[in-house]
């Protein structure tokens, strides 16, 4: 029977490698099972309308725009888009939570919970972003709405409606992100929907879901417990137990990255050449997937992939911060539960704000975002003097040097994250930089602010940028090759400086008439006032994105026993909690030779 159904997709859909959405409207058909699957991916916590800069504005196609996003625009258009169809489901595609707006990440994601159960989702898949503190997090706090810490303060937040966080109402899958000790799923791997069927019937759809295989060493996601199993053997897997139990419609809902060829002027249902591992994935991944529905490179596009049988299936992306919703009708014969390919049809619609805003999930919202402004409030400590990036002549500065500290301190709250220094990119060589701000003695422009006051927004906003801080081992000949790496020749022959600072522990000398690559002596190098040690293991704490070689210091690479500790943000607040008054340290542990 699926030959026969493939033939009449290939008849219908024609040769086309990539295109948009199905040019073949179905026929009205009493006998069939008609599944209306929306979708979104990448919404962040984007509980209000995103600027231009954060996806407001995207590209229509034909040099035209349009403004898209926030929540509760995202309610009504589900609510219309939902309209009419007896059997519809709404599901992510992954990084649902984990956002970036301050009034969701310093609520540690709990607003946007609320908000996804409010708008009905279902299930949603693991996206990389859904592991930045832990699995234990995602299952036992987001999933299961334990509490950690103090409630109302740590966690467990009163939501807009009076009542303590109780977490999602839906479900996590990743079928290939397991447990490095067992090999087990963290999650379920997939989920069975049943819909209504003529006669009473009920027609299951399978949804396996997928995470991109970067996610485990990604540098907020870093989880040296983990480990990331092969898309496509963990799909053909678990697509071979689904028939076994019967399930002949088969969606994949996959984080994993692709992108049109102009990504910055097509429009959301264009296709546009679309290319990324997820278009290659759905090039090879068994035919019996009917469809494919992915995110993570935040882009936007609605193609139709051949299967390696030849026959066109949807492979579609919604972008990010709640831009799009996407479409895709399934019809489904009642008698074999199989989906009839040349009926299927795939469109992205825009979250226009042309439309009344939903009152109660705008309510919900806008509770979120005075409780943050409040939040961003809280002084934490004194400080006695101003932390600026301003470097001096050795490019130490007081600012670079109070985030190395706070990096020591938090890896060696356990016995597990024990480290020898601590080390951070003060003006990294490339990539994003972890001292994004000065902590000034003066008042500021946040309420309640006043001289010599620290603010729970003034510290989330000049350190970090959600990176665990990771202990891991270095030779000490590595550790040289890494102060090395301050000074980077250039392709013009020049050399680009990019200081690193060190913990409070740790000083050291650098020779500047020296060629770069032979600047520092170990034995200018003072770790607890000892020479550094060639031969000796160093445990060194860093923040992740660092100790991968995104920002440039490549000789990390080979590093030992990595050992994931907390996350830059709340590491610092926990920092200043227990340090209440903090003062800039003499500049003093970088000198230059003369």
């Amino acid at each position: 029977m699926r030959n026969v159904l493939r033939r009449i997709g290939v008849i219908a859909a024609g040769t086309a490698l990539l295109g948009g959405a199905l040019s073949v409207s179905p026929a009205a058909a009493d006998d069939t099972v008609d599944v209306q699957l929306l979708s979104i991916t990448d919404f962040h916590g984007y509980l209000q309308p995103p600027t231009a800069a954060q996806g407001g504005i995207i590209p229509a196609g034909r040099g035209t725009s349009v403004t898209v996003g926030g929540a509760a625009y995202l309610a009504t258009h589900l609510k219309r888009l939902r309209s009419g169809h007896a059997n519809s489901v709404f599901f992510a595609t992954g990084d649902s939570f984990a956002g970036w707006p301050f009034e969701v990440d310093a609520f540690h994601d709990e607003p946007t919970i609320e908000v996804l159960n409010k708008l009905g989702l279902r299930f949603s898949a693991v996206g990389n972003h859904e592991l930045d503190v832990s699995p234990d997090f995602l299952v036992e706090h987001i999933e299961e709405g334990r509490c950690f810490g103090k409630v109302d303060v740590d966690s467990c937040f009163t939501d807009s409606t009076g009542r303590r966080f109780h977490g999602a109402d839906f479900d996590f899958q990743s079928a290939n992100i397991v447990s490095s000790q067992t090999g087990r799923p963290i999650v379920d791997p997939y989920r069975i929907e049943w819909f209504g069927a003529p006669g009473g019937k009920r027609v299951p759809v399978g949804f396996i879901t997928t995470t991109v295989e970067a996610t485990v060493t990604g540098s907020t996601s870093y989880q040296p417990r983990l480990r990331a199993l092969d898309q496509a053997q963990t799909i053909e897997r678990y697509t071979k137990e689904l028939k076994r139990r019967g399930v002949e419609a088969i969606v994949l809902n996959v984080h994993e990255g692709g992108s049109p060829k102009s990504a910055t002027t097509s429009g959301y249902n264009e296709c546009d050449s679309a290319y990324g591992p997820v278009i290659e994935l759905a090039k090879r991944v068994t035919p019996e997937i009917d469809a494919v529905v992915t995110g993570d490179w935040h882009s936007r596009f609605n193609c139709m992939v051949p299967d390696p049988s030849g026959v066109p299936r949807p492979v579609v992306e919604t972008g990010n911060h709640g831009a799009l919703i996407s479409e895709i009708n399934l019809s489904l014969d009642p008698r074999t539960g199989e989906v009839l390919r040349n009926r299927t049809r795939s469109v992205n619609h825009a979250v226009t704000r042309d439309v009344a805003p939903d009152r109660e999930v705008q309510k919900i919202a806008d509770y979120w975002s005075a409780r943050g402004a409040r939040r961003s409030a809280e002084p934490l400590a004194k400080q006695t003097g101003s932390f600026t990036r301003t470097p001096n002549a050795a490019g130490e500065s007081t600012a670079a040097d109070l985030y190395a500290d706070v990096q020591f301190w938090n890896a060696n709250r356990t016995r597990e994250g024990q480290a020898d220094l601590a080390l951070i990119a003060a003006r990294p060589a490339k990539g994003s930089n972890a001292v994004r701000g000065d902590l000034p003695y003066a008042r500021g422009s946040l309420p309640g602010d006043a001289d010599g006051r620290v603010l729970f927004g003034e510290s989330w906003s000049v350190y970090g940028y959600g990176n665990p801080v990771l202990t891991v081992g270095v030779k000490g000949r590595q550790l040289e090759a890494i102060l090395e790496q301050q000074w980077q020749k250039q392709a013009d022959g020049t050399v680009k400086a990019a200081p690193l600072a060190v913990s409070r522990n740790v000083s050291y000398a650098y020779d500047p008439a020296r060629p770069a690559g032979d600047r520092v002596s170990p034995r200018d190098v003072l770790i607890n006032g000892r020479p550094l040690d060639p031969a000796r293991t160093y445990r060194v704490a860093a923040l992740a994105y660092t100790v991968i070689g995104a920002d440039g210091y490549s000789a990390f690479a080979g590093y030992t026993a990595p050992v994931r500790n907390g996350a830059d943000h709340e590491s610092f607040v926990d920092y200043l909690r227990a340090h209440k008054t903090i003062s800039p340290a003499p500049l003093n542990r970088v000198r230059v030779k003369h």
